[in-house]
């Protein structure tokens, strides 16, 4: 039975288990249960703190896992990612009080502060760079008003918070995170395989819709230009004489422009139907 390691709470907790009903597998009703079997599907699922995950799934004890690209690194846990889930994306960088730093080269010799040492000092490694880093649980941004730090790393959304605290933003992000599943490097269990095809088909689905709509034959050509769908379009004949529908899917984003573009050269009744899932 495949055991996969899901976060139990926090901002990665309800969406990677809404993207995994979505993906066919059965999932906790109550929050306080600690583990989901899904005997049709060969799959265990364990709920724990979003932290722990990369390590459980690094020492072999669980197979794979849901969490962030953030958390896994900072973890140091011999695991990988195996694919990138789409969703709680984040950015890390560093902020320091205005006027004081530049760029992220100066940052060698200061004293850090930040909830993710680990990933701090791989950067650091990386970059060759020494600097003193200085571990905090959260609310790093008091660090350098209280004195305990030069510069912070942390993730940054609008940056109100830093503006608040009297920081602005330093060079390049460290780290753009965002949902992932993880694995043990050379990992193959039974059923790998077949939840990455169905969490590949989760993430195709909600990028794109199937457009479907009427045109002159004689504009075929002009309107497939803008649906070229995956492989091909779908086009059929239509009862009416010198028309026919065509159905592509297209994605979610640019839908409304092609359904203008479609509109302005002709095509009718250009419908739109959302995709659950998908095989490609």
């Amino acid at each position: 039975m495949l055991r996969i390691a899901i976060p139990n709470k926090g901002t990665l907790s309800q969406p990677a288990s809404q993207m995994l009903r979505d993906a066919g597998y059965r999932q906790r009703t109550d929050p306080k249960d600690l583990i989901c079997r899904d005997e049709p599907n060969k799959v265990e699922f364990f709920y724990l703190r979003p932290r722990d995950i990369a390590t459980y799934v690094g020492s072999g004890d669980l197979d794979l896992g849901i969490t962030g690209r953030d958390l896994l690194v900072d973890s140091g846990a011999a695991a990988e990612e195996l694919v990138d889930l789409a969703f709680a994306g984040a950015t890390f960088r560093w902020a320091a009080p205005a006027g004081t730093l530049t760029s992220a080269d100066e940052i060698g010799g200061r004293r850090i502060a930040t909830a993710f040492p680990g990933l701090v000092e791989r950067y650091l490694a990386d970059h060759e760079l020494k600097a003193d880093v200085v571990r905090l649980d959260g609310a790093v941004e008091n660090a350098v008003r209280l004195g305990v730090a030069d510069l912070i790393a942390d993730v940054v959304e609008t940056g109100a918070t830093l503006r608040q605290a009297g920081l602005v933003t330093i060079g390049e992000p460290l780290l753009r995170s965002s949902a992932i599943l993880i694995g043990r490097p050379g990992h193959n269990a039974s059923g790998t395989a077949q939840l990455i095809r169905r969490l590949q088909g989760v993430l195709v689905a909600r990028s794109y819709v199937m457009l479907a709509y009427d045109v002159r034959a004689d504009l075929l050509e002009n309107a497939t230009a803008l649906t070229p769908g995956i492989e091909s379009p779908t086009v059929s004949p239509l009862h009416r004489e010198g028309w026919v529908a065509v159905q592509a899917m297209v994605q979610r984003a640019e839908v409304h422009r092609i359904m203008d573009e479609l509109y302005e050269l002709g095509a009718r009744a250009i419908l739109v139907t959302d995709i659950s899932n998908c095989r490609l």
